[in-house]
């Protein structure tokens, strides 16, 4: 019988009411607690709905089966604080195969919070890791609270009655499995959002570590929060002063008169375990600790403690949190005025990027819904922001400034669902990485940190800058102008030729297009102007007549939007002839997005009011406005995208794949490249269509090998790759011949190797010669981060140099597999374009899909390179591969989990 494995030894998530709790497997430690939750947690009809019946026996003996280890049973615990609250087992049976019998137990007093469901969740993970296809319980048919946590679960439940007994089955096959993963999306989701709403919302703050000294850091903090009008209850903590600023403080935690949902924590970083502790267990539901410099005792001790007593944690090492709504209005933060109230969401890791972000959107004139220091980002990260700002009815524009991402699938999944709603902007920080160091493949070559985050950003809908300036400058833009159509067509008009003729590049270059304008327009401008993309109305165009071109221009149906570039002349200062009255007099919201370039502004981006009380957005240069543009372009274009399934890659064998895995690291823990017999099988069992391969071990089995092909109807050439463990470029090293035509031939090229490599050489691959084709290269490389990431581009030994290649984060979708095959410079080579025929492009995204479900399958496969396949117009084989495994554990980025901190790793 099979061993099931959980998916951590032990891990932190949510209930539904924002309660942290453990999850851990149960051994013989346990059994005290796993006798006192069924003997004194549970009723007697809570024990009569678990045990079928009344028995004073059955709790002892459910914990003596429960914490007694043996192959096939997995009985994973919750706990909160000391306290076992709830119990998950499943055991592996005999028949029907690939089964396990299934069982719950949670305490009385802990039922209606979301402990079973999350405890059968990951069962679920493990169950699945295990290849475990069903799991099996038998209930009572009036146990409705078992009944409503299947239903709920999200995964198909069959049932059979008899004699008031329901026997449930639950198939784990993952073939709806988006079904299942929304489910445990909204779950998460609801958690999520009870947890923060101390954090977010609080109704009473103390400031723990407010000081009497002016310009301290605690007590600037519990300045804006009095002065700032913080509409709940606020308290210092100072066990050296009995009074701040003419108001009482208290010695401890402790002392305060009521409990606070918040402490803001000021104090040095060899206090901060130690007053975490004492507000936990005061009952404090939330943290923003402001120190900095903790060390690795002092943040496990931190975590540990926040984890204990169920508290949510920004920081430490942050500047604070502001939140503005009008109910609560925190400014819990020391860096300059209190943000301006609106409707942009602000996260940022830097407390410095957040201060000079907060100044721009206040010149910008654009405010804030909540403001969040991530800091070192312990906990609340990201993605947590995202899921607050979705559901707070008040923010709709999300500016995120993150270094590191914690569980980059699990971000990436919440932000296209939150970009759906809101535009979510970001800074790409970072960019400046090196690429992976001793990249052994192409494909890891390819995959360098850029690359990495880029593929994320685009494929959950965010938009990325390299600079706060560009941010806000998109950020304008996107806030106040409506989107244009996908295609970006623009149309540039201008009072003077020159800045319309740098801002039509500008435009170009941005990847936009300027179409053609129809000539009839020019009737409603000056003599002179030509209407020619860019149109220069010349500087004597008067304000009504450039309103009634605007107007004529936002009806042509190829305009999707309009960029107004104006040069102040001394005409303008002449009455009735400043063109700029045109924009400011007309309506700030048209069909089309609206954006001025005016050179005599002083700031990079600003709004000016418009009659309509609209607003609209004007930049002091023309790239700053065309990268506006192309952003707002590029978010229409995402929008526009249908839901596109996950790849569907039929008829892989898991089971047999997990046998050539499980089998080399067995016998080589440290891991490493599969010989090329392991590989063909590897790539077999998930249909990847590897060449046919015959391993020679001396020259005379490579002579009759050759001799087999022919007779299996290999008429043509033949060529032989030497192979010995840890080879890299097979080209590189002189270890390829191909086009050998004869017996003599291969038989010379195989003395030459034995030659060159001596006794590296363990043998060679004979391979029939492939059919000339487009050479393509395909890949994965397992990021320790971010996941599986699935490369496609040009192939062949100039695949370096010639770097054309896109990337995708696994697992693909349907739509996935079409776009890396166009967005390849060469996608002309494989679309037929230079009249030779097409490739066939089912076979190529046949590949890709088939990569992406191996990687998402296994993560111990942490690099692949497919290089070349070649591509026809009847199919695509892949002549050379290489693959290299490391042992590492099973991870659901999906799973609902409370991310450890790189800070506590060690603990």
């Amino acid at each position: 019988m099979s061993t099931v494995h959980p998916p951590h030894t032990t891990t932190e998530a949510l209930l539904a009411d924002g309660t942290t709790v453990e999850l851990r497997p149960l051994g013989p430690d346990d059994h005290q607690a796993v006798l006192g939750l069924h003997a004194e947690g549970m009723s007697e009809e809570s024990r009569r709905m678990r045990f079928f019946g009344v028995s004073r026996n059955a709790p002892a003996q459910a914990a003596d089966r429960l914490c007694t280890p043996r192959p096939g049973l997995l009985a994973l615990g919750a706990w909160a604080g000391e306290a076992l609250i709830g119990e998950a087992d499943c055991e592996l049976l005999d028949e029907p195969p690939e089964t396990a019998e299934l069982a719950l137990s949670v305490a009385d007093c802990w039922h209606g919070r979301g402990a079973a469901t999350l405890l059968l969740e990951h069962l679920v993970h493990a169950a699945r890791a295990a290849d475990i296809r069903f799991f099996e319980a038998d209930t009572l048919f009036g146990n409705r609270a078992v009944h409503r946590v299947f239903a709920d679960l999200g995964l198909p439940v069959e049932r059979r009655y008899a004699q008031g007994e329901v026997r449930i089955r639950v198939p784990l096959d993952d073939e709806d499995g988006e079904r299942y993963r929304s489910a445990v999306d909204e779950r998460g989701r609801r958690a999520d959002l009870a947890s923060l709403t101390a954090l977010l919302r609080p109704a009473s703050v103390a400031v723990v570590g407010a000081s009497r000294r002016a310009g301290s850091v605690g007590r600037t903090v519990l300045g804006k929060i009095r002065r700032g009008g913080f509409v709940g209850e606020v308290w210092a903590v100072n066990p050296y002063a009995a009074e701040i600023d003419g108001r009482l403080a208290y010695p401890s935690v402790r002392a305060l008169p009521a409990v606070p949902d918040l402490a803001v924590l000021a104090v040095p970083a060899g206090a901060v375990p130690a007053v975490a502790e004492e507000c936990g267990a005061a009952g404090v539901r939330a943290l923003v600790v402001l120190t900095s410099g903790l060390g690795a005792d002092e943040a496990r001790g931190l975590m540990r403690a926040c984890r204990r007593h169920s508290m949510r944690l920004i920081g430490p090492n942050s500047l604070g949190m502001a939140q503005t709504d009008p109910v609560v209005r925190l400014d819990a933060e020391f860096g300059g005025a209190f943000p301006r109230p609106g409707s942009a969401g602000v996260a940022v890791q830097s407390g410095g990027v957040g201060i000079a972000l907060l100044q721009r959107l206040a010149w910008l004139g654009v405010g804030v819904s909540s403001f969040v220091s991530l800091g070192d980002k312990y906990d609340v990260s990201g993605n947590d922001l995202l899921q607050w700002w979705e559901a707070d009815g008040r923010t709709d524009l999300a500016l995120l400034h993150l270094e590191s991402f914690g569980s980059p699938r699990a971000f990436a999944r919440t932000a296209r669902r939150v970009t759906r709603t809101i535009p979510v902007l970001t800074v790409d920080a970072g960019r400046s990485t090196a690429g992976r160091r001793g990249a052994a493949s192409h494909t890891a070559a390819a995959a360098t940190p850029t690359v990495t985050r880029e593929t994320l950003f685009r494929q959950a809908g965010i938009t990325a800058t390299r600079s706060i300036e560009e941010l806000v400058e998109a950020a304008a833009l996107l806030h106040a102008q409506p989107l244009p159509a996908p295609r970006g067509a623009v149309a540039v008009v201008s009072n003077a030729g020159g800045i319309g003729i740098l801002a039509a590049d500008a435009c170009v270059e941005a990847g936009l297009t300027l179409p053609e304008l129809p000539a009839e327009l020019g009737e409603l401008l000056p003599p002179g102007a030509s209407v020619r993309n860019p149109v220069d109305t010349t500087a004597a165009v008067r304000p009504t007549e450039l309103a009634l071109f605007l107007h004529a221009l936002e009806q042509e149906e190829g305009v999707d939007a309009i960029l107004v570039c104006l040069v102040p002349t001394a005409l303008c200062e002449t009455p009735g002839h400043d063109p700029v009255r045109a924009l400011l007099e007309g309506p700030a919201l048209r069909r089309v997005p609206v954006a001025a370039v005016l050179l005599d502004q002083q700031v990079p981006v600003r709004y000016h009011g418009c009659a309509d009380g609209g607003s609209l957005p004007a930049y002091s240069d023309t790239l700053s406005a065309a990268r506006a543009l192309a952003h707002a372009r590029d978010r229409a274009r995402w929008l526009a995208e249908p839901f596109s399934p996950p790849a569907d890659a039929p008829d892989c064998d898991r089971r047999a794949a997990r046998s050539v895995v499980d089998g080399y690291l067995t016998a080589h823990p440290e891991g490493g490249w599969l010989d090329p017999l392991s590989t063909a099988d590897l790539l077999e069992a998930y249909g990847l269509p590897l060449t046919t391969s015959v391993w020679a071990r001396d020259e005379h089995m490579a002579s009759v090998s050759a001799a087999g092909l022919r007779r299996l109807g290999y008429e043509g050439r033949v060529a032989l790759k030497a192979y010995w463990p840890g080879q890299v470029h097979k080209s590189a090293a002189g270890a390829v011949r191909t086009g050998l035509g004869d017996d003599a031939e291969l038989r010379s090229a195989y003395r030459e190797f034995t030659q060159r490599f001596g006794d590296r050489l363990a043998g060679a691959v004979v391979q029939p010669m492939a059919a000339p084709g487009v050479e393509l290269l395909a890949g994965v490389v397992q990021d320790q981060v971010f996941g599986p990431l699935i490369v496609l581009g040009l192939g062949g030994t100039a695949a370096d140099v010639l770097a054309d290649r896109v990337a995708r984060l696994a697992p693909l979708s349907e739509r996935d597999l079409s776009t890396m095959v166009t967005e390849l410079r060469s996608a002309p080579l494989l679309l037929g374009d230079g009249g030779a025929p097409p490739v066939d492009p089912a076979a190529v995204r046949s590949v890709l899909a088939r990569l992406s479900r191996l990687a998402d399958d296994f993560p111990e496969l942490v690099e692949a390179d497919l290089n070349p396949v070649i591509a026809r117009p009847d199919g695509a084989l892949c002549v050379d591969a290489r693959v290299r495994l490391e042992r590492r554990p099973s991870f659901d980025p999906y799973l609902r989990r409370l991310r450890r901190p790189a800070a506590v790793e060690g603990e």
